[in-house]
């Protein structure tokens, strides 16, 4: 892992056009997703994005800038090197699954 990169919203569709445009900026990877029913019942989503450090920062200020438009930002950040414990012990509990590639074609 090169860069960490995350961007917190409240909402689903918030998180979504933050993906979005943060995938179309730079080449990075969303490597995970968590959910959590926040605060009043809000879903808190954070989106997890992998790749070089640049990528990264280029890809996180431009989903940030998106989601703006559309809902609320909770926090946005990049760590450049996340340590070991992190990337290992941490993150794989929010990664998310490859779908087959027989569902991948029917879903396109």
């Amino acid at each position: 892992m090169y860069a960490l990169g995350l961007i917190e919203t409240v909402g689903y569709l918030t998180a979504v056009s933050a993906a979005d445009a943060a995938v179309k900026a730079a080449d990075v990877e969303i490597v995970g997703i968590e959910k959590v029913i926040g605060v009043n019942g809000s879903l808190g989503v954070t989106i997890h994005f992998s790749g070089d450090v640049a990528a990264v920062k280029s890809a996180v200020d431009s989903g940030k800038e998106a989601a703006e438009r559309v809902g609320k930002v909770i926090s946005a950040h990049v760590i450049p090197r996340a340590h070991s414990e992190v990337a290992g012990k941490l993150l794989p509990i929010f990664k998310l699954e490859k779908k087959p590639a027989a569902q991948e074609e029917i879903n396109e």
